[in-house]
């Protein structure tokens, strides 16, 4: 007897988090493993150009885009992927953590699409959706699942920087957050430090590239015994050291800064991979698309004989694609879809 295939739905999913205005289309088939999603659509509306005289995201300034742009970016999305709203099975949404003024916006947005379609809602945490992007895309992973976990996931955004110890697709833990800026924050600080355009952290790495001799700064808590981070003391060193050595060029000051917040988020990484007895390493956020961060997570994960997974730079800055793919593992895993009457927008959520 031939088995059935799987029966496919498929999921509006809308972000608005911070400053990116974003709306998907993914469509979803389970088997006893793993959800299998196929994403046909993601649109992304960016405020850069917005922000960019302020040096940073204004809040009120972004919500006011967000407003602007939610109905146009999602009708896009939903065009693009040949679908209409009486297509759709599930919308899913951003509900925090971020900003929120943004938050609102979009949480609202899909509770009104929820109450005029009568289509489930399905409220999902930003950093979850960072915790499974590096997944989404792995048709073959299901297949090799138990070489896959445990899995320690690195997350390194804007907002923040933790390391999860994944047991399996239901069964995560944080291990350790920052204990002051993110790792993007600090990233961006240091930009703005320099002078250079915003946004600052990919200005960083592009000028890291060129340096010969790059300062050396100090690598807070790289030897403590636990898995917080904290990037304020190296932030200040960089502050000190343009103050004390002011000729000293851009691009060894962005190398140096670069290298020590590399060598604390690699060195705890794979700390945390010896101690959990870890198969597997992933890395998400938007401090995920740094290519010094990725080869160096790359290659000292290929040295240990572990998996390595990472998503396309696409899904590493806020998009709604990876809340679909969130979303897709919430319904696999046995999440049942909320009255709308009932979510809200978070700033604070925790994972």
């Amino acid at each position: 007897m031939i088995a059935a295939k799987p029966q496919k739905k498929i999921i509006l999913a809308i972000e608005t988090s911070c400053d990116e205005t974003a709306a998907s289309v993914l469509s979803l088939s389970h088997d006893k493993q793993w959800p299998n999603t196929t994403t046909l659509s993601s649109i992304v509306k960016s405020q850069i150009q917005l922000h960019s005289k302020f040096g940073g995201v204004v809040p009120e300034a972004a919500a006011r885009a967000h407003v602007k742009n939610i109905l146009p970016v999602t009708q896009k999305a939903l065009s693009t992927a040949h679908c209409s709203l009486p297509t759709i099975d599930y919308i899913a949404v951003t509900v925090g953590p971020g900003l929120i003024p943004s938050l609102i916006v979009g949480a609202e947005f899909a509770k009104a699409l929820s109450l005029a379609t009568g289509k489930p809602l399905i409220p999902v945490n930003h950093m979850l959706g960072h915790l499974y992007s590096p997944l989404g895309q792995l048709s073959n992973i299901k297949s090799q699942s138990s070489n896959v976990f445990p899995m320690i996931s690195l997350i390194v955004s804007g907002g923040h920087t933790m390391l999860v110890l994944m047991k399996n697709i239901r069964d995560y833990q944080v291990l350790g957050e920052t204990v002051d800026d993110a790792a993007g924050e600090a990233f961006d600080k240091v930009a703005k430090l320099l002078k250079l355009p915003y946004p600052g952290g990919p200005e960083v790495n592009k000028l890291a590239m060129k340096a010969r001799h790059p300062v050396e700064f100090p690598r807070p808590m790289i030897n403590a015994k636990n898995y917080n981070f904290s990037f304020s003391g190296l932030k200040t060193a960089v502050l000190y050291h343009l103050r004390d050595h002011p000729q000293t060029p851009t691009a060894e000051i962005c190398a140096g800064f670069q290298d020590a917040a590399v060598d604390v988020l690699a060195t705890k990484t794979l700390r945390a991979v010896k101690e959990y007895k870890a198969k597997s390493v992933s890395l998400s956020g938007g401090v995920a698309a740094n290519q010094m961060l990725r080869n160096s997570l790359r290659l000292k994960t290929k040295d240990f004989g572990l998996n390595f997974f990472v998503p396309p730079s696409n899904l590493c800055t806020d998009n709604a694609e990876m809340m679909g793919i969130a979303a897709a593992f919430m319904l696999h895993n046995g999440y049942k879809p909320k009255n709308y009457k009932t979510i809200k927008a978070d700033p604070n959520l925790s994972l």
